[in-house]
């Protein structure tokens, strides 16, 4: 990590033309941690344990899943026309990245965009089930779980030649498809996910000899890992309803730690640039498949939100950890440390049963929440500090207004800020990210009655 830290920060000139994230922080573990929140919670800074909605789906928290069939009387009462509903849901995200490097001091910035989620929510109705306070619900989802993209440059002197440069340059990461299911009994709410994760971690090292009388071939390494293999999360959540009618869940998650199954090959080359900068190989040695096996870490979390009887606030609060220690690939241990975060955010829903349809902006669900924790890459044996803002809002794509109007569609967005370092830390990374999630709400799967 201390020559991560202290390498000169030439990826302008080696950055690919494709719009692409280059974090060197991606490197370690299986890459940068892609959230796993909808867009509706990133506004909130991504609470996630204590949160149910009927029109959003919580993909952090599987209990959820229960309340997709499931309408709070409250909200009920404030609206008589809602209903359950499938929801069709998926994101997109720009995102911004800037790096800043102490000594030698210089400054980079890289943009992407990317899909964050596709999923999908199913309630099920089973009128005696319900009437006996049992809900059911089913989800299908696909999304990234890890990025690795990073392309960085180090040139140090050497004895007898000008200098050595070694460009450093990694791609791939983890990707997971997923199944859910989660019931409500009353006021319990319990849930899991099954799935399957696959992706790959791909890295490369080039040496490069520079000397004004004398020519050198220049070496590459390739590694390549593919990895697969089952997960299961799972979740739970508790709703006490209080006599003003307010409410409070309460929530905890857990994702079991996960072996993965990886296939390895290796290729070392040599190389020369010719007359017209066109590498020709020379030689090169080829390896085996090497099978091994990834230990990706479990995480845990637990917190709660607070809905008042108006349902115009929703307040809430989690803390989440991952046992990064147990991180292995191929048996090797890596520069990453046991990473807490705490998150806390709040929601304002102005409209009450009386507001005027004709009145937009109150029907619109204004969010705002922060998060902070120690990040898992470790520097000098010591934690990188994290803290990030967002801002979000969630916007009806149509107001209903009549029992048979069945479309609820949602259009939630956000704009986050992190910052993953300080001012002790050499390389600092500063991430702006907007956000758009469709939540797609309407009676789908049902025959007609009458045609």
């Amino acid at each position: 990590m201390k020559r991560l830290t202290g390498l000169v920060l030439t990826v302008l000139i080696y950055v690919s033309a494709e719009a692409q994230t280059n974090s060197p922080y991606s490197r370690y573990g299986l890459g940068d941690v892609v959230q796993n929140h909808n867009i509706a919670t990133r506004g909130m800074g991504s609470i996630a344990a204590g949160y149910t909605d009927f029109q959003n789906l919580n993909f952090t928290n599987p209990a959820s899943y229960g309340n997709l069939s499931y309408i709070n009387p409250e909200a009920l009462r404030l609206n008589p026309t809602l209903q359950r509903s499938t929801i069709f849901e998926f994101g997109a995200e720009f995102t911004n990245l800037t790096l800043k490097n102490v000594s030698p001091s210089a400054n980079f910035s890289s943009k992407d965009i990317n899909i964050p989620y596709i999923g999908m929510g199913l309630p099920i109705k089973m009128l005696k089930a319900n009437r006996k306070g049992i809900f059911l619900g089913t989800t299908f989802s696909l999304k990234p779980a890890n990025r690795i993209s990073y392309k960085i440059a180090n040139f140090e002197d050497a004895p007898g030649i000008d200098s050595i440069g070694t460009v450093y340059e990694g791609s791939g990461g983890l990707h997971e498809a997923s199944l859910g299911a989660g019931v409500r009994i009353r006021n319990l709410s319990l849930g899991f996910d099954i799935g399957h994760a696959f992706g790959r971690k791909q890295y490369n090292t080039n040496l490069t000899f520079f000397n004004d009388t004398a020519a050198y071939f220049s070496s590459t390494t390739y590694t390549n890992t593919s990895l697969k293999g089952a997960f299961v999360n799972a979740g739970i959540q508790y709703e006490l309803r209080l006599k003003n009618k307010a409410q409070i869940v309460l929530g905890g998650y857990g994702r079991f730690q996960q072996i993965l199954r990886g296939d390895q090959n290796n290729t070392s080359e040599t190389v020369y640039t010719d007359i017209y900068g066109e590498k020709v190989r020379i030689d090169s040695v080829f390896s085996d498949i090497v099978k091994g096996q990834v230990i990706r870490p479990a995480t845990i979390g637990a917190g709660f939100t607070y809905r008042d009887a108006g349902s115009h606030w929703l307040v809430g609060a989690d803390y989440e950890f991952t046992q990064w220690d147990k991180y292995r690939f191929y048996g090797q241990p890596d520069s990453v440390v046991n990473s807490y975060k705490i998150r806390a955010g709040v929601e304002y829903y102005p409209a009450t049963s009386t507001t005027l349809l004709k009145n937009y902006f109150k029907f619109v669900r204004y969010r705002f929440g922060f998060n902070f924790g120690p990040d898992y890459v470790k520097v000098d044996n010591t934690a990188l500090p994290q803290f990030g803002f967002s801002l979000g809002a969630g916007f009806p794509l149509k107001l209903r207004r009549g029992f048979y109007e069945t479309q609820s569609s949602q259009l939630n967005t956000a704009i986050e800020f992190g910052t993953r370092g300080d001012k002790k830390s050499n390389l600092t990374e500063n991430t702006i990210r907007i956000s758009i999630g469709f939540s797609m709400s309407d009676l789908w799967f049902r025959r007609y009655k009458y045609d």
